[in-house]
């Protein structure tokens, strides 16, 4: 009997390798849930905000979480406001500009595990052809099947503030704050 529990063990390390170790898992975003939220001070009167819309890769080590990469492009040119002219005026040249700049990027470099379901995630952020590294705080929604597409999914809610006057977007300083508060959701399938 200890032969064959043997010649079983064997064959599992000589023909299944990939059932002994945890490698990372490719996910992909879900252009349907996944979004760039921001908001910034209009004059001290308001706070509007606006969202785009991301594509990119979740490369996720379940094992070692902190070895998990995130690459993602932000559909600048795909700004939604929910006011036409808006849209319009934050496209054009006094801010993104997205004739030549249709679109954002993020790379991570480094994911600093914080606790059970939160990570900061730095990397770095590429926004009118400038890059800059960005720190985000992550939390873990949920990770399991989808009910609705039947697929593993793994949902994140993260945030972070920046300067868009360090991605080169001046017009109305300092009336029109600085600091942009960013909120990001996203869901990834594999």
């Amino acid at each position: 009997m200890k032969q064959v529990f043997l010649k079983l063990i064997i064959f599992v390390f000589l023909f299944f390798p990939s059932m002994l170790t945890f490698a990372e898992e490719a996910f992909t975003f879900d252009p349907m849930h996944s979004y760039v939220l921001w908001h910034i001070n209009h004059f001290g009167f308001s706070n509007p905000s606006g969202k785009w819309f991301v594509e990119g890769t979740l490369n996720l080590d379940e094992a070692k979480l902190q070895n998990s990469k995130v690459n993602v492009v932000i559909h600048i040119d795909d700004m939604v406001t929910g006011i036409p002219e808006l849209d319009k005026h934050l496209k054009g040249s006094l801010f993104f500009d997205t004739t030549k700049f249709p679109t954002a990027t993020f790379v991570s470099n480094k994911i600093n595990v914080t606790g059970k379901k939160t990570a900061q995630v730095s990397g770095i952020l590429t926004v009118h052809g400038v890059s800059k590294p960005v720190m985000l705080d992550v939390t873990l929604n949920n990770m399991g099947i989808n009910p609705i597409s039947n697929k593993m999914s793994v949902g994140f809610s993260a945030s972070t503030i920046i300067k868009r006057s360090d991605f080169g977007i001046n017009t109305l300083l300092p009336g029109l704050s600085d600091e942009v508060k960013i909120n990001i959701e996203a869901e990834a399938y594999k």
